[in-house]
């Protein structure tokens, strides 16, 4: 069956489609998407603006529409941390709803860590051991661990790269004295989870999502996205300290003419950076591989799972 998941995130609205079937790899068919950049789009009390909702509306009913004329059976509409922290987060739902049809699934933080988890899980096989999973998002920082492919241990921490880039990086380069603050905060954040995850030993292997550990990973010499799927991608944890200091001097569009850094994420790079930086050293990860899928393709399999046992 083709099957569509719409993914309304911290950064972008993106409706993925795959032809699907149980027991089976998930084949990309089309992918569709707009950068929203919510979690940069919250007043001061914390609340998605007008325009912001009206923004997102009109995004949703685009997507709708694509999915209609690619041929989508059924769409999983959800939605993580940027609605769901929302301190208006009900009324944008109602809105998107009344205005669209499409009645958004919240997240929480901790299933987003697990689906994500799933799909690293599939991706790598059995033969992996114990995965440590990290995903930074626009609005969270993910992180799971487990053998199976339910993580014995989840957590999502508010360290996201747009969500920290609105609120503690604003200037273009940044201050010195704001990226060093911001240093502490995330070390401070992550340090408070790390016991949690490492009581259960130490993992056999270290795994990256997101456009984030994407984009850390090409400026640091890994292969092209151009170049395919499976070809292995590294990021040393080295790298991303010699690279740091190099970012936090550069401005936004000086960072998108960087290799694989997109003009719509290069103000987050830095604040992304810091996050991976920090959740590699505190849990003395030297080197992490990037896995392709995450979340939405978390979402498919779970669904998949579910139709194979009805």
């Amino acid at each position: 069956m083709r099957l569509g998941v719409l993914d309304v995130g911290s950064n972008t609205v993106h409706l993925l489609v795959v032809d699907a079937h149980p027991g089976a790899r998930p084949l990309p068919a089309y992918s569709h998407k707009a950068e929203l950049r919510l979690a940069e789009l919250l007043d001061a009390a914390g609340a998605i603006s007008d325009a912001g909702v009206a923004r997102l509306i009109t995004t949703v009913r685009e997507a709708g529409e694509v999915a209609e004329d690619k041929g989508v059976e059924d769409v999983l509409p959800f939605a993580t941390s940027a609605i769901r922290e929302a301190t208006n987060s009900e009324e944008v739902l109602r809105r998107v709803a009344e205005e669209t049809g499409v009645a958004l699934r919240v997240l929480s933080g901790e299933d987003e860590a697990r689906l994500t988890f799933l799909a690293t899980r599939r991706w790598f096989g059995w033969s992996a051991g114990r995965l440590l999973l990290l995903d930074i998002g626009g609005g969270s920082l993910e992180i799971a661990y487990g053998l199976d492919e339910e993580p014995d241990a989840a957590a999502s921490l508010p360290l996201g790269a747009g969500r920290l880039t609105s609120g503690a990086l604003p200037g273009d380069p940044p201050g010195t004295d704001d990226v060093r603050a911001l240093r502490r905060r995330v070390r401070a954040d992550i340090a408070k989870v790390v016991s949690d995850f490492t009581r259960y030993g130490a993992p056999d292997h270290v795994v990256g999502t997101s456009k984030t550990f994407r984009q850390l990973a090409r400026i640091t010499g890994a292969a092209r996205s151009s170049d395919g799927l499976y070809v292995q991608r590294q990021l040393e944890r080295k790298k991303v300290e010699e690279w740091v200091p190099k970012l936090a001097g550069m401005t936004a569009q000086q960072r998108a003419a960087l290799p694989g850094v997109s003009e719509g994420r290069s103000r987050q790079l830095l604040a992304g950076a810091l996050v991976a930086e920090a959740a590699m050293d505190l849990f003395g990860v030297d080197a992490l591989e990037i896995c392709p899928w995450a979340l939405r393709e978390g979402v498919i399999l779970r669904r998949l799972d579910h139709l194979s046992t009805t």
